[in-house]
């Protein structure tokens, strides 16, 4: 068994397409078992039609392009390219998309992190 697995998901404008409701999710594709991982395209004008919170983890929003809005526990902010958002599992969220909006977000159980950078690598 090999120690890595590729695969190809397509640019960010094909993921659109090919992906049920605009979300590539690498945790089957890539067999992740640490982690969730999505790269999504929301079309302009697009408002996910529910709100929702997680139960354990927490998720890291990082918009890559296009701007909207994300609404946390009723708080309304403006993200765009560039933008980064945290968001604890207890929180309420939902996004609306003012322009074509792609991001990636990643998934993992809140406060589960004892590793990182240079603290878990070693040379070889």
């Amino acid at each position: 068994m090999a120690n890595f697995k590729n695969v190809e998901i397509g640019t960010i404008q094909e993921i659109g397409q090919q992906y049920e409701n605009g979300k590539a999710f690498l945790h089957d594709l890539l067999g992740l078992t640490s982690c969730e991982i999505s790269v999504n395209s929301m079309p302009k004008g697009v408002k996910l039609p529910f709100n929702h919170k997680h139960k354990q983890n927490e998720e890291i929003y990082i918009f890559l392009k296009g701007e909207g809005t994300m609404t946390l526990d009723n708080e309304v902010i403006q993200v765009k390219e560039g933008s980064c958002v945290k968001v604890l599992p207890a929180a309420s969220r939902t996004m609306e998309a003012k322009t074509d909006l792609q991001y990636i977000c990643v998934q993992a159980k809140e406060g589960s992190l004892e590793q990182f950078g240079f603290g878990d690598g070693e040379l070889c």
